[in-house]
């Protein structure tokens, strides 16, 4: 990231940053998400509640399915491209389970949706911690092991043009979608 003074969001010419980035805005959203269970206990389907859980359901529906879709159609393929010969099985290996626990992620969240979306209408709901708390869990996990083990990947086997072309499509990707809205 940046070593400035003054917070910059990286942009789309530092596309492996924004990926970061993204990881941070997400584990924001489950911290809402977390604390929105004891918010429920005490205060119900108030008007705070009901915004948490507009902003989370706005953030799980576009920010992170662009998130996946960088990863899936733009970064993996790249790198499985750029990898040595001699190390194809362990890179594969890991998008193999990169690309298994965004289908996980995306079941559980389409789960977590359907508890969120009476509540962003300010329907009283239950929302369990143990719930909760599992599907944190579940992408604090996948996020630590991109971090740990993709971004390294893609920092020693990109080109200054493969980055430059993620950061285009990556910008494109969500110039369709705004279009699209």
């Amino acid at each position: 990231m940046s070593s400035s003074l003054i917070p910059v969001a990286p942009g789309f010419e530092t596309p492996l940053e924004m990926l970061e980035a993204c990881h941070e805005r997400l584990d924001a959203q489950l911290q809402t998400l977390v604390r929105l269970v004891e918010w429920l206990e005490a205060h119900g389907a108030d008007r705070e509640a009901v915004q948490a859980a507009t902003n989370v359901m706005r953030y799980f529906d576009t920010a992170a399915v662009n998130h996946h879709l960088d990863e899936e159609q733009d970064l993996m393929p790249t790198l499985l491209v750029r990898v040595r010969d001699d190390e194809r099985a362990r890179l594969q290996s890991l998008v193999d389970w990169i690309l298994a626990d965004h289908q996980r992620l995306f079941f559980a969240w389409r789960d977590m949706r359907e508890t969120l979306e009476p509540l962003s209408r300010g329907e009283s709901v239950v929302l369990k911690a143990e719930r909760v708390n599992g599907f944190a869990e579940l992408y604090r996990q996948h996020i630590a092991r991109e971090e740990g083990e993709l971004l390294p990947w893609a920092q020693a086997l990109l080109s200054d043009e493969d980055i430059a072309m993620l950061g285009r499509t990556m910008s494109a990707r969500r110039t369709v979608a705004q279009t699209r809205a």
